[in-house]
């Protein structure tokens, strides 16, 4: 004997769908995906609908675009923005610590630049710190016509700094026989 796989209901697996969505999906769509008639699907949305606005959900249930989302109540609009803000703060991973430090000493630097420093693509990290407001694009180079980036006012007022100038010193970081290093890459 076999395990039946049991379907969900219509309501549950409208909702199953639209929580993984990243933009409104059609009643057409969602109807062919459930195996359901598009007037079913279409009460179905509008009941669900009206049923998370008056329990006072902390979401909604829209249809926008010719289609239907799920998207954050107006009135938690502050509280999920301090949730995404806070969130924005976390420690940073050492390869975006150590791409923020070649960033600082060498900018306005390329990314090709800051990966031949470090040794590895460096090119998600980057992105993570435009996107964390650490590191700013600073124009092209003349030469290569590549973006050059450097580190953003915002990175100065987390670091506690009120310009460049008062980064530390790196030769004490470095190790004493640093020429020899060069030598044997």
């Amino acid at each position: 004997m076999t395990d039946a796989v049991t379907e969900p209901g219509l309501r549950a697996g409208l909702e199953a769908i639209l929580l993984v969505v990243d933009e409104p999906v059609t009643e057409t769509t969602l109807a062919q995906v459930l195996e359901r008639p598009t007037h079913e699907v279409s009460g179905a949305l509008r009941e669900l609908s009206a049923e998370y606005t008056g329990a006072g959900r902390g979401f909604d249930l829209r249809e926008v675009a010719g289609g239907w989302r799920f998207y954050t109540r107006a009135e938690c609009a502050a509280l999920v923005e301090r949730f995404v803000r806070d969130g924005q703060q976390a420690r940073l991973t050492q390869a975006a610590l150590e791409t923020l430090a070649v960033v600082a000493y060498r900018q306005p630097v390329s990314r090709a630049r800051v990966a031949a420093i470090r040794g590895v693509n460096s090119d998600g990290v980057m992105r993570t710190l435009v996107a964390r407001g650490l590191v700013e694009e600073a124009g092209t180079d003349p030469e290569s016509q590549a973006l050059l980036y450097r580190t953003s006012s915002y990175f100065l007022e987390r670091m506690g700094l009120r310009d460049l100038e008062e980064l530390p010193e790196l030769a004490p970081f470095l190790p004493d026989d640093v020429e020899n290093l060069e030598e044997q890459k």
